[in-house]
């Protein structure tokens, strides 16, 4: 009788993964620092280890007949312009400051540099904000394509399933398609970049 099969929850595997290469570079970094190795040998080692990984993680999960299951959060649909239909609060045209020499273009400058300063900090929260936003969409985007690998792989799971030497062989292809422009790219930037 065969057994019912496993699923792993994608948001819990994009989660442990996130934290699984956050150690991986910390202590790659950390060793770097007494070694002190260049940061190309640090990217190797980096995705040496996180590869090495991925093809443990994987080859665990195709002998054993995993499969994953989509539990992310959906993502509201917005109507294409909804967010930039209101009006612009700058005046279209800038207002002429001339002010005088005297006392009063002193206090007048003063007022309009509080004015200025106040001006900027709000922009700089608002830019923050902006920076925050894109970096939960680039989380967003990298869990999608993390999770779309891994459904690709675990889709070989049922003709794996309790064969290590198959399991290992579609590990091990799946992880030089997903690690090996990795090591392209470090490789591209240390000889064009140093």
């Amino acid at each position: 009788m065969k057994s019912r099969k496993t699923y792993l929850k994608a948001k819990s595997v994009f989660i442990v993964s996130l934290i699984v290469i956050g150690l991986t570079i910390s202590i790659v970094y950390l060793t770097g620092l007494k070694f002190d190795r260049t940061i190309e040998s640090n990217s190797y080692y980096s995705l040496t280890i996180i590869g090495l990984s991925l093809v443990m993680f994987m080859t665990y999960g195709l002998y054993n007949g995993i499969d994953l299951l989509n539990n992310y959060p959906v993502f509201k649909k917005y109507r294409r312009g909804a967010i930039f239909d209101i009006a612009s609060p700058f005046p279209e045209e800038t207002p002429d400051l001339d002010i005088g020499d005297g006392i009063e273009g002193i206090i007048m400058s003063i007022l309009i540099w509080i004015g200025m300063t106040i001006l900027f900090i709000v922009l700089l929260f608002l830019v923050e904000a902006i920076f925050w936003f894109s970096i939960m969409v680039l989380i967003a985007m990298l869990y999608w394509v993390f999770f779309r690998a891994l459904k690709l792989v675990f889709s070989k799971s049922n003709e794996t399933e309790g064969k290590i030497g198959l399991s290992l062989i579609y590990s091990i292809s799946y992880s030089a398609l997903y690690i090996g422009w990795l090591y392209a790219v470090v490789y591209l930037a240390e000889g064009y970049l140093w």
